[in-house]
C-alpha cells in the first residue's frame, strides 16, 4: 500500500501538469467546491474552481485545466482568512495559506470573485481541524488515551473484529503479555499490567504484515511505512493454530481497508449554503503555447518571511543578490517574468 505518492497521502502540495492526476483517491471525498475562485498570488486575474476535499485543497484553472494545485492538509501550518486588497480596488475577505514543504514556506491566497460567500475559507478551515483533530485514524499511537476504565475507546466509524488474551509484545527483550484487539480501522495492543502501556496501529500506516520466525518462536510482525516511522513490531502468539488464525484475519482486515480507507474526516456544515453554479470546464479548449513551459512554479508562492541571507556577485545577473531557495535557482525566478 504506497501512500507516499504526493497526490494521494496529502503529505505535500505539488503543481500537476497532468489532470487526471487530480482524480480523488480511495477514500478521498469532495466535501465542498466553489466555482469563480482566483489563485491570486499565482493566477492573479483567473477564474478557477476550488475543490476541497478531506485530504486536501485543489485549485485549478476554469480556462486551462493543467494550470492547477494540490495543497495537502499535512503540509499546512496556518489557514485563516485575510483582508487583502484586489486588482479591482476592492478590499475581500481571502483564505490564506502558509504550508511547509522540504524545508521551504509557502503561501496561497484564495479569493472568491462571484459573491461576497465566506466558504472559499470557512469550508477550508472547518475541515482542517477535522483533519487535525483526527490522526489517530492515520498516525501510529503510543502510550496514548486510548482506553477508558480498562475497555478500549470507539472511533466514529470503528467496529471491533476479535479481541485476543495473552499476547505478547515483543517491542522489549523481555516482551510484555497484554491484549491484543483488532478492529476495522486499526490494530490495538495495550500491557495487562498497565493499561496506559499501549500502542494504536491504524492500517494506513502498515506497509506489510508477516509471520517470521524469532528467538520467541513465530510471530505476527507488523512493519510500519516510512512515513510513519518505518516500525518493526512483533506479537507472540500461542498456540501457533491461533497465530495463524490472527495473520489471516489481519491481512484480509488490511486488504479490505486498502479498498475502502477511512480516514476519520467528518465535517458538518453548519448550515447548508446554495451551491454555486458550476461552469463545465469541458466547454474550454485549452490553447497551444509554444513556449517551453516553465516547470519551477513555485517560486510564485514562497513566503518571503525575514531574511537572514547576506546578498553576493552572481555571474548570472552580474548583480549582488541572495542565494534562492532550495527548489529554485536565479535562472529559474527570473524565467517566472513574462517574456514580451
Amino acid at each position: 500500500m504506497k501512500f507516499d505518492l504526493i497526490f494521494l497521502i496529502s503529505n505535500v502540495f505539488h503543481v500537476f501538469n497532468i489532470p487526471i492526476l487530480m482524480q480523488l483517491r480511495l477514500g478521498e471525498f469532495t466535501a465542498d467546491k466553489l466555482d469563480l475562485i482566483e489563485d491570486t498570488k499565482g493566477n492573479a486575474g483567473d477564474s478557477g474552481r476550488l475543490i476541497i476535499t478531506n485530504l486536501r485543497v485543489i485549485w485549478h484553472s476554469l480556462l486551462l485545466p493543467r494550470i492547477n494545485l494540490s495543497i495537502g492538509y499535512n503540509t499546512f501550518i496556518t489557514v485563516n482568512s485575510k483582508t487583502i486588497h484586489t486588482l479591482q480596488g476592492r478590499h475581500t475577505q481571502a483564505l490564506y495559506i502558509l504550508a511547509s514543504f522540504r524545508n521551504c514556506r509557502y503561501e496561497f491566497i484564495f479569493t472568491n470573485q462571484g459573491s461576497k460567500s465566506t466558504r472559499h475559507y470557512t469550508s477550508v478551515i472547518g475541515i482542517y481541524r477535522a483533519y487535525t483533530s483526527s490522526k489517530i485514524y492515520r498516525e501510529i499511537k503510543l502510550r496514548s488515551g486510548i482506553m477508558n476504565e480498562n475497555q478500549l475507546t470507539l472511533l466514529p466509524q470503528e467496529t471491533v473484529h476479535s479481541t485476543l488474551q495473552d499476547i505478547w509484545n515483543l517491542s522489549l527483550e523481555q516482551g510484555n503479555i497484554g491484549t491484543f484487539i483488532v478492529t476495522n480501522i486499526r490494530l490495538v495492543w495495550f500491557a495487562d499490567m498497565n493499561y496506559q502501556f499501549n500502542i494504536s496501529i491504524p492500517y494506513f500506516t502498515i506497509a506489510n504484515i508477516t509471520i517470521k520466525n524469532s528467538k520467541f518462536g513465530p510471530t505476527l510482525v507488523i512493519v510500519s511505512t516510512e512515513s510513519s516511522g518505518a516500525y518493526i513490531l512483533g506479537f507472540r502468539v500461542s498456540p501457533p493454530e491461533k497465530l495463524y488464525i490472527l495473520y489471516k484475519e489481519v491481512s484480509t482486515l488490511f486488504k479490505t481497508f486498502e479498498k475502502c480507507p477511512i480516514f476519520g474526516i467528518d465535517y458538518t456544515f453548519e448550515h447548508e449554503a446554495p451551491l454555486q453554479r458550476e461552469i463545465n470546464i469541458e466547454q474550454y479548449s485549452e490553447k497551444e503555447d509554444n513556449q517551453i513551459e516553465n516547470l519551477n512554479v513555485f517560486g510564485y508562492y514562497f513566503s518571503e518571511g525575514i531574511s537572514q541571507k547576506k546578498p553576493n556577485i552572481t555571474d548570472y545577473l552580474g548583480l549582488a543578490a541572495e542565494k534562492p531557495k532550495e527548489t529554485s535557482t536565479l535562472q529559474n525566478i527570473w524565467e517566472l517574468i513574462p517574456q514580451n
